[in-house]
């Protein structure tokens, strides 16, 4: 029995921790539990805004690392740009988003604080009044729905595809009637593919009631944007859930070292004396009348510039040590932890200064990866909604689009080094000179190689009726000869060629 129980402790000393037990360890693993996508879970939306806006005052002294965070990712990935095939479409999807850049960058930098964000696609009643250049019906524009108002099951999806088959939005309105008093309702719409269903519940104005009406565009208009998607989630993860214990540690030991200022921040005098009695007599006599009554007496050292002491006494300040300087190094530790943790370079923070671990250009390449990968996760929200405008646009104005698609185009991530770039072409430009003069490298390859680099470059033979490089090095050989060689003359010969070849087609 023992060497049985032995050889188990073993066993399971070796197994790894990750791995799902068998049925003869674990009979609970028997049968596989069903895949459940995880709709209830979600990020504590008071909670992360809190952070984002340095409001929760168990935080104080540690969130203001939460904006620099959020705004340096969302300010660098900017907003996208539509490139559609059809030329009609184009002009009406750039003029339909000219007028939502800053709401799409709000989208951004919800997805990051929230987790998520819905964007909703409405047709608004024209104003002329304060539209007088909309001539139709109706004007197409997106609004942000915050997340709290999609409940907990609102969002209906294919268990196949994922695809969402219904959405659910709840909210509780307050208004005050004719009469004064304060009202309260709950307005509830579900929308499918193929209607849209109002509900109301308490007194509501007059102008919204309870109704059903068809979905007339046969998809519902509305985009979530997910941060940081996992399949098994249905909602996303704020940028913020990781450093939070980071941003808690950091609070606690400014506050302890700060609290500890109070030791320290006022010295304390001491006195080496011979005689008490006679030093206060000399520098305190009130106090030492006092004493010699038997009264209390007190020291009033106010305004005192001047002591009194025989030549064996002595005077000085007792100073506590700065329990700030004591807790720096573990603030800097954990201060690089938040930026380990949250993958946006220090000098977000402003530390830019050369006593920085790293400096700006080291860290550029990290964050534009970083935010190449940000960009790549709403990169297909985006295309949906292009995709779901063209669409309202061409049923609205009676537009016929040839396609609905649309790809994602994005500003770059660092305005280029011009310097860096010159010393690059120069570089290259040498190595590509050194190589075609040891005979290891053809003109062809060379300038075919050189032209990534210069964007007026063309490649070494052209194509589509267009000159090559080829050519164009030929003409301006030519032309730097002197006015009598050869190029004036190749000239003439070409237009005198042209004029006699129009002659016989007359």
């Amino acid at each position: 029995m023992g060497n049985i129980k032995r050889w188990l402790d073993k066993a399971q000393g070796e197994i790894s921790k990750l791995r799902i037990g068998s049925w003869f360890f674990n009979v609970r693993n028997m049968y596989s539990a069903p895949y459940s996508l995880h709709i209830e879970g979600h990020v504590d939306y008071r909670r992360a805004r809190d952070l984002y806006y340095n409001r929760d005052d168990a935080y104080k002294l540690g969130a203001g690392f939460a904006k620099p965070i959020v705004n340096t990712l969302a300010g660098f990935m900017g907003t996208p740009k539509f490139q559609c095939e059809d030329d009609a479409a184009q002009e009406a999807l750039e003029g339909f988003c000219d007028g939502l850049m800053s709401i799409m960058q709000r989208v951004h930098q919800k997805n990051l604080v929230d987790g998520e964000c819905f964007l909703r696609l409405v047709n608004l009643p024209a104003d002329t009044t304060l539209y007088p250049e909309n001539r139709t019906q109706t004007r197409l524009s997106a609004v942000i729905i915050p997340p709290e108002q999609i409940p907990t099951g609102g969002i209906e999806y294919d268990p196949v595809t994922h695809e969402y088959t219904a959405v659910t939005i709840l909210t509780k309105n307050k208004w005050v009637d004719e009469n004064g008093d304060l009202q309260e309702y709950r307005y509830r719409q579900r929308i499918t593919k193929t209607e849209v269903v109002t509900t109301i519940d308490g007194k509501a104005p007059e102008r919204i009631e309870s109704r059903q009406e068809a979905n007339t565009w046969g998809f519902i208009p509305i985009v979530h944007f997910r941060n940081e998607p996992d399949e098994t989630e249905l909602h996303g993860y704020s940028e913020l859930e990781p450093i939070e214990p980071f941003l808690k540690a950091y609070n606690d030991v400014m506050i302890h070292a700060i609290s500890g200022s109070k030791m320290h921040s006022t010295p304390k005098v001491a006195f080496k004396l011979n005689d008490v009695k006679a030093f206060l007599q000399n520098n305190f006599p009130s106090a030492a009348r006092d004493l010699q009554q038997g009264k209390p007496a007190t020291i009033d050292m106010n305004g005192k510039d001047l002591f009194l002491l025989k030549s064996d006494e002595n005077a000085g300040f007792i100073e506590c040590a700065s329990a700030i300087g004591d807790t720096s190094t573990l603030l800097q530790f954990i201060f690089y932890c938040i930026i380990d943790t949250s993958e946006v370079p220090e000098f977000a923070f402003g530390v830019h200064i050369s006593s920085s671990q790293a400096s700006t250009k080291e860290q550029s390449p990290i964050l534009c990866r970083r935010i190449d990968r940000k960009r790549e996760q709403v990169e297909s929200s985006w295309q949906m909604f292009a995709r779901m405008a063209l669409a309202m646009l061409s049923a609205t104005s009676g537009s016929r689009f040839a396609s609905f698609a649309a790809d994602v185009v994005w500003d770059a991530v660092m305005d280029k080094d011009e310097q860096a770039d010159a010393q690059t072409l120069y570089s290259v430009t040498q190595a590509l000179t050194m190589a075609k003069g040891s005979n290891i490298l053809s003109s062809e390859s060379a300038v075919n190689y050189l032209a990534r680099y210069i964007d007026t470059m063309s490649e070494w033979e052209g194509s589509d009726g267009q000159p090559g490089e080829k050519d164009k090095i030929a003409d301006s050989r030519m032309l730097d000869q002197p006015i009598e060689e050869a190029y004036p003359q190749s000239k003439q010969i070409d237009e005198i060629d042209k004029a006699l070849g129009e002659g016989d087609e007359a």
